[in-house]
């Protein structure tokens, strides 16, 4: 997938300091570091389409790190985000993850817990960007069937026949293996399991 050279970590917090020292900290693992001190600016700057994590402080003057949170989930960011306080209360905590944050910490932060919780919000972007990728092929390419073809597909993914499919739509199997060779290629497919893992659910809605 089209992707940045490595993922970025946006860090939004305040306190200088704090955005020094916790941009040393991660890029120990390798990992790009781009620093905020204004939370508004960061909400009309960062690139919403690369690959990575936020790392957003609760308490900032102006907006408080969960109205920034609130905005990212209302305008569809997928990029994780891990909310840090230096004032964590139980309800605040709830709060946090009722809005959409992966992962709640303390400051101090401790510094095993912040990368283990980066690398891993890192991994599960990467996948969902891909699933998410991938489900777009998918359909792009579904579109390109015909009529019959789809028909064929959702009595494929049924576990049916040739001759069974050939049956219930009064074709022959000669004409349904076509079909069925018109549309894998199509699909771009090599495996039936393939087929069926990328197309069942495509399939299915066309049915209904």
């Amino acid at each position: 997938m089209s992707a940045p050279l490595s993922p970025l970590i946006h860090l939004i917090d305040d306190d200088d300091a704090v955005r020094a020292g916790l941009a040393l900290l991660i890029g120990t693992v390798g990992l790009r570091v781009q620093t905020w001190a204004d939370p508004q600016e960061f909400m009309r700057s960062f690139d919403r389409q690369g690959i990575g994590a936020i790392v957003l402080d609760v308490r900032m003057p102006g907006i408080s790190g969960l109205t920034v949170l609130d905005q990212l989930v209302e305008q569809g960011v997928d990029q994780p985000v891990i909310m840090l306080t230096g004032h964590g209360t139980v309800e605040l905590c709830r709060r946090a993850f009722k809005s959409g944050a992966t992962e709640f910490l303390e400051k101090p932060v401790d510094d095993e817990l912040l990368l283990e919780a980066l690398q891993n919000a890192v991994r599960l972007h990467v996948r969902s960007r891909e699933r998410h990728q991938a489900d777009r092929h998918a359909r792009a390419h579904y579109a390109q069937l015909s009529e019959r073809e789809r028909e064929v597909l959702g009595l494929i993914v049924e576990g049916l026949t040739n001759k069974e499919i050939g049956r219930a739509l009064g074709l022959s199997p000669r004409t349904v293996e076509s079909h069925r060779a018109n549309l894998f290629a199509k699909l771009q497919v090599e495996s039936l399991a393939h087929l069926i893992r990328h197309y069942a659910t495509l399939a299915a809605e066309a049915d209904r």
